[in-house]
């Protein structure tokens, strides 16, 4: 598929069929995903992929934000950024800062790259004919998500991916799509001057 393809196609799927997802496209959405860029280099995202019963663990016993259609996606990925590892990172003497002060950053880069490196597994999920939905996590159920799936705590989920084959074709039911227009391209690209 053509990039601009996969940019024009890539949208939030809500609803999924049973149908498994092969290993070989897990595998190569994993392998884009780790491609994305890093502040100097860091690399501090972490990603669990839940499958079988893995999945169904998280679908029973946490909140489930993307609805409940997509349940039934066969493949779910939560991404998670680490601040340690870009504040370790930093007060590294290649990078001249000599404490792990968050004063240094303007945003935070740990969740800039891990949300980089999430559009890179939806517009792979696209590359494979797939669907997938971005959504939320809540903040208070992130110590009994670490636990379940020994994630370490230094790691913070910045949402969840569900993955599997569309059984819907346009913009899902409930979507804001339907209801809210997008913003004209000349009012969000500013050439030169803001105003």
């Amino acid at each position: 598929m053509e990039f601009q393809d996969v940019v024009r196609r890539r949208r939030m799927v809500r609803k999924f069929t049973d149908e498994p997802v092969s290993d070989e496209s897990i595998q190569r959405i994993m392998r884009n995903a780790v491609r994305g860029p890093s502040a100097g280099f860091s690399q501090g995202q972490g990603f669990l992929v839940l499958q079988g019963e893995a999945l169904e663990r998280l679908t029973a016993k946490f909140e489930w934000w993307g609805g409940e259609d997509a349940k039934k996606a066969p493949v779910v990925v939560i991404p998670f950024s680490a601040k340690d590892v870009y504040l370790d990172r930093y007060a590294q003497a290649d990078k001249g800062w000599t404490d792990r002060s968050e004063d240094h950053w303007p945003v935070p880069y740990w969740d800039i790259d891990t949300g980089m490196a999430s559009l890179l597994i939806l517009q792979t999920v696209v590359d494979e004919g797939l669907g997938a939905v971005f959504f939320g996590t809540n903040r208070e159920q992130w110590p009994a998500l670490r636990e379940e799936f020994g994630v370490p705590e230094i790691y913070s989920p910045i949402g969840v991916i569900a993955i599997g084959h569309p059984d819907e074709t346009g913009v899902s039911e409930g979507a804001s799509p339907r209801t809210r227009k997008r913003v004209p391209f000349e009012e969000i690209v500013h050439w030169g001057q803001w105003a």
